[in-house]
C-alpha cells in the first residue's frame, strides 16, 4: 500500500526525475485534450446530435448553472478555468478504479499546484472586477487591523484546499488497501464503487470552493449589476 505516487520513479538523470505523479498528470491532460477534440470535431447546431455531443452539452450547461449559482456572471467567463479544474480532478479520481493506475491527486504536489492556480485566479478576477484599489481594500475590512489576519486567511484557505483534496484521496487509497488485505474477494468491488462516488464528490467540492473564493473577490461587480437592473 503506497501513500503517494511520488515514490514511483520512471526516469532519473542527476537532479532531474520523472515520477508517476508527473507522468500520469501529463497523460491525463493529453487524454482530456484528445477527448475534447474527438467530441467537438463534428458538432451539429440542430438535429442529429450525437450521444457525445448531448453529454457534452449537458455537462457544460450543468457547470454554467452551478457557476451562475455561485454568483459569478457571466458564467462563460469562468467556465474554462473552473470547468478544467473540475474535469481534471474528476477524470484523475475516476481512473483510479483501473488496476495499476495511481491518481495524481493522491500527491500533495499536484493538489498544491491546483490550489496555487486558484490562489492566483482570485486576485486576477478580483482586480479585474473591483480594480486594484478596490481589491486591496478587501484586506483592510472591517478595519486596517484585520490586514494580517486577512492575509493569513488567504494563505490558509489555499493550504486547506490543497490538503483537503490530498487527504481525502490518500485516505481513500489507504482504506482500500486495508480492506483489500482483510477480504480480497469481497471488498474490492465495494471500494471501487465508493471510490467513484468519492472521486466525483471531491472534484465537485474543489471546483465549488474555487468558485466561492473567486466570487468573494469579484462580488462588487455583481452588486453593481443588481443596482443597475433596479
Amino acid at each position: 500500500m503506497e501513500i503517494t505516487p511520488d515514490i514511483f520513479i520512471y526516469w532519473q538523470w542527476h537532479g532531474l526525475k520523472i515520477n508517476a505523479t508527473i507522468a500520469i498528470t501529463w497523460m491525463n491532460m493529453a487524454l482530456l485534450v484528445l477527448g475534447a477534440w474527438l467530441v467537438t470535431r463534428k458538432l451539429a447546431d440542430a438535429g442529429g446530435l450525437s450521444r457525445w455531443q448531448n453529454l457534452l452539452e449537458v455537462l457544460v450547461s450543468g457547470m454554467e448553472e452551478q457557476i451562475h449559482d455561485m454568483g459569478l456572471a457571466p458564467p462563460r467567463e469562468f467556465l474554462p478555468f473552473l470547468g478544467s479544474l473540475f474535469l481534471f480532478v474528476l477524470f484523475s479520481n475516476i481512473l483510479s478504479v483501473i488496476p495499476g493506475y495511481v491518481a495524481p491527486t493522491g500527491s500533495l504536489s499536484t493538489t498544491t499546484a491546483l490550489a496555487i492556480c486558484v490562489f492566483l485566479s482570485v486576485p486576477m478576477w478580483g482586480i479585474q472586477r473591483r480594480g486594484l484599489v478596490g481589491y486591496l481594500r478587501l484586506y483592510i475590512k472591517p478595519s486596517v487591523f484585520m490586514l494580517p489576519f486577512n492575509v493569513m486567511g488567504e494563505l490558509s484557505r489555499t493550504l486547506a484546499l490543497a490538503v483537503r483534496l490530498f487527504g481525502n484521496v490518500m485516505s481513500g487509497s489507504m482504506i482500500a488497501g486495508i480492506l483489500l488485505s482483510i477480504a480480497p474477494f469481497f471488498f474490492p468491488v465495494l471500494m471501487q464503487l465508493l471510490g467513484l462516488i468519492t472521486g466525483v464528490i471531491q472534484a465537485y467540492i474543489f471546483a465549488v470552493l474555487a468558485a466561492v473564493y473567486i466570487a468573494a473577490a469579484a462580488q462588487m461587480e455583481k452588486q453593481r449589476e443588481e443596482k443597475a437592473e433596479a
